[in-house]
């Protein structure tokens, strides 16, 4: 076998790609380091440099997991402009379009920050959902969201979305109906939002 000379930054790049392919295509199961050191043609010991055992190498996929989602929520929602059902609208399918793409990758990081001891991935899951908590705040201030606790509005949200990606990944919905179920399942999240809360 022919070593591959990579650099000390380069290495460590590609053994999570590397990994994450793995994960996408043969599920988590069939991660290890020797076979990754082998995919890319280095040494046994080489990937011990970057991850002292299988489970920081699952921890730096998941946190890098959190990281890209986080990019591309942000880019969603910068690209929809300032109108927060628009906004909304994009962030929502930003993040079933991950959740159905890497199902694989987005189990791993929810199972990985409720580890004990996974300070850091909970970090970057904070980091990452910050993100739908700024839009839910938006709406408030707009009056499009009932006023409250943005963390509660925001599950909800979450549970709406993650259920329609979950179905997805189960073959119970078809894809081409993705978008429209998103659309819907926005416009009448924000429907249930605006109408006054019943008095007891």
């Amino acid at each position: 076998m022919t070593l591959r000379p990579y650099h000390h930054g380069s290495l460590r790049s590609a053994l999570l790609a590397a990994a994450e392919r793995t994960l996408r295509e043969r599920g988590v199961e069939q991660l290890s380091l020797r076979e990754l050191a082998r995919q890319l043609g280095v040494s046994h010991g080489a990937p011990r440099r970057h991850f002292a055992d299988r489970q920081a190498l699952l921890d730096a996929l998941a946190e890098a997991g959190f990281t890209r989602l986080g990019s591309e929520l942000r880019a969603a929602v910068d690209v929809a402009g300032d109108s927060f059902p628009a906004r909304l609208q994009a962030a929502a399918g930003a993040y079933v379009r991950f959740a159905t793409d890497d199902a694989a990758l987005l189990d791993l990081m929810f199972a990985g920050k409720h580890r004990e001891g996974a300070r850091t991935l909970r970090d970057a899951s904070e980091r990452t959902f910050s993100i739908m908590l700024e839009l839910i705040e938006q709406g408030q201030s707009e009056g499009a969201i009932e006023p409250g606790d943005p963390e509660r509005v925001g599950l909800l949200l979450f549970a709406t979305t993650h259920g329609i990606a979950a179905l997805d990944t189960a073959g119970l919905v078809p894809a081409e109906r993705l978008d429209e179920l998103v659309s819907d399942a926005v416009q009448r999240f924000l429907r249930s939002m605006r109408e006054p809360a019943l008095k007891r």
